[in-house]
């Protein structure tokens, strides 16, 4: 409050007022001792302001007859010119006895050391400064900002302090005002009507006078409503009346003859203007700076191709070299159009667009023949090929993977001294990554990084699944990182392809990250699915515990495990060799009511073979048979396992039939675990047999199968030759 400050110049009329009083002083006398006890407690300095109120400094300083205090009823508006004078004169006094309560305590604040006189005689050069802006209309601006010429006597900080206290002053007085007219329709008969319905049905204490005052307010802002429509429709009268008594002087002068005369009192149109620039226009599309110099390099290049590009019609193709157009048209996929093309070529001397028309007439005509032709003029001096004829022709085969094709279009690109674009790159990126090539997508990928693009979703997708299907989710799961600091999304497709080829590598680490990051991206990510991988990689990584810790929770998540997952949950524990644990968990869901299928028992029945369990392992199999349902392939290789382990030729050798006859759909874990059940039970000529269709499929057995079937078989071969006579 220091910065609260009066001039020189002010100081030394305090000093004078003592001696000379001033023509304002018996103005000031008259307000000083309005205020009353009763005021003091409605001011409060420190309110902040809310809204402009201009409008009620209108209202209270410029004799209108809506600016009075109390409300007053229609018929004072016609009331004698003293009248309106005294409620005028009251107005200003109550609000610069509001306003001199305020400032006297933040002038005494300022200056603690003045002592009352001197307070005095500084509230009294505010208060005179004040009114003369009242009177020149100076506080219609009240609210918004100080007078646009203040005095020179008194600071910036002194004015803005004017102003901040006039506002608290007059949203008082507005308080008070709106309190005295709600007053009225408090007690108005519609609202009296209302309230005693109220109480009928039931209505007391504070709920009946919150309605009464909502009802009385609604009252009160409707008749403002009807009154701001009534004070604009006088104010359009008003305007057409000024419009056409100027409309009627103006014709009086022009038949007076006054040919030179203007009517001043015409109202010439305001014109809008922007506001002026500063600086350079900057212009931002998708994240794109185009205020760059770049950008008018490349507007350069498209106004050069455009002076390149050829706006020529086609030459007419008629007599003979309409013949071997049609015989071009014609041919079939094995055919050779080199020939034709020369003579299409020395017959009809074509420009590009010659050769344009030629190749989107054989797009129609013949799809073979359009890629055979668009190949051979790509090198073509009069043909002029482009790097988009390129991009063309390689994103046509990469769309039916033809990797050999594309390859050559390159390769082509390179002699000539084309190099891929950004189409290209993302083009080879879909395609390696679909056949499976990660060397070449990798390639493809880094080149369009070197371009200095973000790639895309479906970029990342691309690259992520090729990973995915190569059995290398790790490097997947890095890509999804990247994609995670970007702020990019992965779909619920992708999260669902890393999970799978991580549950069937056994990395639990890997599914656990996975499912985590599918968690923080997706809403729906607590699907059962999810979970049954999660389980499966669990298990395969032989971590039961935590297998069987995420199979509750999705239980608890209220979703019901399907065969798949019951069948990787009892795998987690037949690793550990857990069968106490599993055939809890089994009694438990049937409990529950829910069935074990297919699935499910062909890992009991190897479980059970493995035990030797020959028994409990049939018993299982008839439950296989009463479900309906084809057994998977993995039931056969159990059988073949458990009935060598125990000796028993006839169903042995019938498993083994089966397992010859589909040995396609054998993985090295089905070769190794069949071999070593026959060399088990004797069977070497036929574990010697299997082994050979092992290493025919060239899958490659383990160091303890390698010495088993190294050894000498002379006792197995005796006794399987035995077995069989």
């Amino acid at each position: 409050m220091k910065s609260l400050l009066l001039s020189r110049q002010a100081i030394r009329r305090i000093s004078l007022s003592s001696s000379k009083t001033p023509p304002f002083c018996r103005n000031f006398s008259a307000v000083t001792p309005s205020i009353s006890h009763s005021d003091r407690h409605l001011i409060s300095s420190d309110e902040p302001i809310h809204r402009p109120i201009s409008s009620s400094f209108i209202r209270h300083f410029h004799c209108t007859r809506e600016s009075r205090l109390s409300d007053s009823s229609a018929s004072q508006i016609h009331e004698e010119e003293d009248d309106d004078d005294d409620e005028e004169d009251g107005t200003t006094n109550e609000f610069l006895s509001r306003f001199v309560w305020i400032m006297r305590g933040k002038v005494s604040e300022a200056y603690p050391d003045s002592d009352k006189k001197m307070v005095d005689g500084m509230l009294l050069l505010i208060v005179e400064k004040v009114v003369e802006e009242i009177e020149r209309g100076g506080f219609n601006k009240v609210g918004s900002a100080p007078p646009s010429s203040p005095s020179s006597e008194f600071s910036d900080d002194l004015w803005a302090t004017i102003w901040e206290v006039s506002n608290t002053v007059l949203k008082d007085m507005e308080k008070e005002r709106k309190k005295e007219k709600m007053k009225k329709y408090v007690q108005s008969p519609e609202v009296m009507e209302m309230c005693r319905f109220a109480g009928e049905i039931g209505i007391r204490g504070d709920l009946l006078r919150e309605l009464r005052f909502k009802w009385a307010r609604e009252k009160m802002e409707e008749a403002e409503f009807y009154e701001s429509l009534e004070q604009m429709r006088d104010l359009d009268s008003s305007i057409r009346e000024s419009e056409t008594v100027a409309a009627e002087e103006e014709e009086e002068e022009e038949k007076g003859g006054g040919e030179d005369s203007v009517a001043s009192d015409v109202t010439q149109p305001r014109s809008i203007s922007l506001p002026k620039r500063k600086g350079k226009f900057k212009y931002k599309i998708y994240g794109l700076e185009l205020s760059d110099p770049k950008w008018g390099e490349v507007a350069d290049k498209i106004h050069e191709a455009e002076e390149e590009a050829d706006w020529r019609e086609p030459k007419p193709v008629t007599g003979k070299c309409k013949l071997v157009m049609e015989k071009l048209e014609s041919l079939e996929e094995k055919d050779d159009p080199s020939g034709l093309l020369a003579e299409w070529v020395e017959l009809l001397e074509p420009q590009r667009v010659d050769w344009i028309a030629l190749l989107d007439q054989l797009r129609e005509a013949n799809t073979n023949a359009y890629l055979k032709v668009a190949e051979l003029v790509l090198g073509d001096k009069s043909f002029r090929a482009s790097i988009s004829d390129y991009s063309k022709l390689i994103h046509f085969h990469a769309k039916e993977n033809h990797t050999e094709d594309v390859e050559r279009i390159l390769k082509k690109m390179s002699q000539n001294g084309i190099f891929p674009d950004i189409s290209i790159a993302t083009t080879l990126i879909h395609m390696y990554s679909k056949s499976g090539n990660l060397e070449r997508a990798t390639e493809a990928f880094e080149s369009l990084k070197s371009y200095g693009l973000r790639p895309d979703n479906k970029i990342y997708t691309s690259m992520i699944m090729g990973y995915v299907n190569a059995g290398k989710p790790k490097l997947g799961e890095r890509l999804m990182r990247d994609m995670e600091a970007r702020d990019m999304k992965c779909s619920d497709e992708v999260y669902m392809a890393m999970l799978g080829a991580f549950a069937q590598m056994g990395d639990a680490d890997g599914a656990a990250g996975t499912f985590n990051l599918m968690q923080l991206d997706l809403k729906d990510t607590n699907c059962s699915e999810a979970y049954s991988l999660l389980v499966e990689a669990y298990g395969r990584a032989g971590k039961a515990d935590k297998a069987k810790l995420n199979f509750d929770q999705m239980r608890t998540r209220g979703f019901k495990p399907d065969d798949k997952c019951i069948a990787n949950m009892i795998r987690a524990y037949k690793r550990e060799n857990s069968l106490d644990k599993a055939l809890r968990l089994l009694l438990q869901l049937e409990k529950d009511g829910i069935e074990l299928g297919v699935i499910t028992y062909t890992v009991l029945v190897d479980w059970m073979a493995n035990l030797g369990l020959i028994e409990e392992a049939e018993q299982l199999l008839v439950k296989i048979s009463q479900l309906g349902e084809a057994p998977p392939f993995e039931l056969q290789v159990s059988l073949c396992y458990m009935y060598s382990t125990a000796r028993n030729e006839k169903k042995t050798l019938q498993a083994l039939g089966v397992l010859e006859a589909k040995k396609d759909q054998m993985g090295p874990n089905e070769f190794e675990k069949v071999i070593t059940g026959l060399k088990m039970g004797g069977f070497e000529k036929d574990a010697r047999r299997m082994f050979k269709h092992m290493e025919a499929r060239k899958f490659l057995p383990s160091d303890r199968l390698k010495i088993d079937m190294g050894a000498s078989p002379s006792f197995g071969s005796g006794f399987s030759s035995k077995l069989r006579r």
